[in-house]
């Protein structure tokens, strides 16, 4: 009974630049509305996790399933599984020829064949969830970081991923605009959205995590529970890392 809630399973998945290997031996499994963090120092493997998870970059050994079924399988369909599982990248990407409401309406009529109309209802639903409806209209240059970032937010959403993956996605925001983006994912944790978020807002992944994953040079040194990564951590490697932020 318990199996049919694991959406995400990684076994053994490995990852080598060269003779650079960024990541070794990882495990561990995402369930139907986890929200997933994934937590550590610059260098330790996180976002090419996230990037393998997602097919940005091919693991070199290990596997993923999703749904059960093996996402590297030479006969899989990358694009729709792609299709299912979204990404919000840390600079936005969003597509600085087209306005907000296209930005969020072709990737539904392109990989997802809806029409026209109800590619706009669905974007335009998603654009006011995120607080984005005022802007249909904008071009990305137009846009503060923490808009564009929301608007990608609105994106992802369009395509009613079944999983979405987040990739510090405010590192590349001012201060100022970190906690509107950080308001909006935290609403969606609450309505239950599997999400995976590499993230170094500590605060904010105690706050909205089911689940912590602590990466430490390329392994997942510790993860549980929040109570148990950040209160009751076992790792000196962990307690380390996040003894400055206890103390604030």
């Amino acid at each position: 009974m318990e199996n049919r809630d694991v959406l995400l399973k990684i076994s053994h998945l490995s990852k080598t630049f060269g003779k650079n290997a960024v990541l070794k031996d990882i495990d561990f499994t995402v369930k139907k509305g986890d929200v997933t963090c994934i937590i550590g120092a610059s260098g330790s493997g996180k976002s090419t996790l996230l990037r393998c998870i997602n097919l940005l970059e091919t693991p070199t050994t290990g596997s993923i399933l999703f749904k059960d079924r093996d996402i590297m399988d030479k006969n899989g369909d990358p694009a729709a599984y792609r299709a299912q599982v979204g990404m919000v990248f840390q600079n936005f990407n969003l597509f600085n020829n087209m306005n907000v409401i296209e930005n969020c309406t072709v990737g539904q009529t392109k990989v997802l064949k809806k029409s026209a109309e109800e590619a706009r209802k669905k974007a335009l639903y998603y654009l006011e969830k995120v607080g984005m409806l005022p802007y249909i209209n904008a071009k990305p240059r137009q846009l503060s970081g923490g808009q564009k970032q929301r608007v990608a937010i609105a994106r992802a959403l369009s395509m009613e991923p079944v999983l979405l993956l987040f990739d510090e996605p405010t590192s590349a925001l001012d201060p100022q605009m970190v906690g509107e983006v950080l308001d909006v994912m935290k609403r969606l944790a609450k309505e239950g959205l599997t999400m995976i978020i590499v993230t170094h807002e500590m605060a904010f992944a105690r706050d909205v995590s089911s689940h912590v994953v602590f990466m430490a040079d390329g392994v997942i040194e510790e993860e549980g529970s929040v109570s148990e990564i950040f209160y009751n951590p076992k790792s000196f490697v962990t307690k380390e890392f996040l003894s400055r932020f206890m103390r604030e």
